[in-house]
């Protein structure tokens, strides 16, 4: 009787591993890679820094600086409150610095005028026989003079000086100021001017010129064209 392979005698496995069990393979090794080649553990996100905690401001920076408003008692926009208002002239003196600045032209004027009239003198008469008088030619050249400096003396009083300081002689004298309504500062000769020329609003029946009388902030409506006051001091 033949026998069959598989029968009756242990087979040998020609890799060495019992019969019935897989063959064993040799381990291999492999070189593990640096540890900050490492890949992340899946399913822990990676660390990028702490998140802001919710609730709390995240800071920019300080908040830029605003400009501070005027001082108390002078608001924005040109207006000042009645109650904020330094004291303010009286309408008698205001009245008086006037009449001492147009007596301060006044002496020139006469001057030239009264040289003017010494010179007049008859040159003839008319055809009805009345007798024809005209003044010289240097009575008429102290006219001129007399004027002209009346003239140059009342811009540098009013517009110059005034603009300027704020007074003229007159205001000086009864130390009265005239100054901006806005700065309380000194207007500056042109606005000076122009204000004199707004006194033509105040001729009518003389109703400006006596305004001041029951106005809150007493001012005539030249004051309130170009914005001035007139205060004490």
């Amino acid at each position: 009787m033949t026998q069959q392979p598989g029968q009756g005698w242990p087979q040998e496995n020609p890799y060495g591993s019992p019969a019935g069990q897989p063959p064993a393979y040799p381990q291999q090794s492999f070189p593990q890679a640096p540890a900050h080649q490492q890949p992340p553990a899946y399913g822990q996100p990676p660390a990028y820094g702490q998140p802001p905690a919710y609730g709390q401001p995240l800071a920019y920076g300080q908040p830029p600086a605003y400009p501070a408003y005027p001082a108390a008692g002078y608001a924005p926009g040109g207006y000042t409150p009645t109650s904020a208002l330094p004291p303010l002239a009286h309408w008698g003196k205001r009245v008086l610095a006037m009449l001492l600045d147009v007596l301060l032209v006044m002496p020139f004027v006469i001057l030239g005028a009264t040289l003017m009239g010494l010179s007049v003198r008859e040159v003839g008469e008319d055809m009805y026989g009345r007798a024809v008088s005209e003044p010289s030619t240097w009575g008429i050249i102290a006219l001129v003079l007399g004027y002209g400096t009346a003239i140059a003396v009342q811009i540098w009083n009013r517009w110059v000086r005034q603009g300027r300081t704020g007074r003229s002689v007159g205001k000086q004298v009864l130390k009265i100021t005239l100054v901006s309504e806005r700065t309380m500062a000194p207007i500056g000769p042109g606005m000076t001017f122009a204000r004199d020329l707004s006194h033509v609003a105040d001729g009518f029946f003389y109703l400006g010129y006596l305004w001041p009388l029951w106005d809150a902030k007493r001012q005539t409506f030249a004051d309130k064209i170009v914005g001035t006051l007139v205060v004490d001091g």
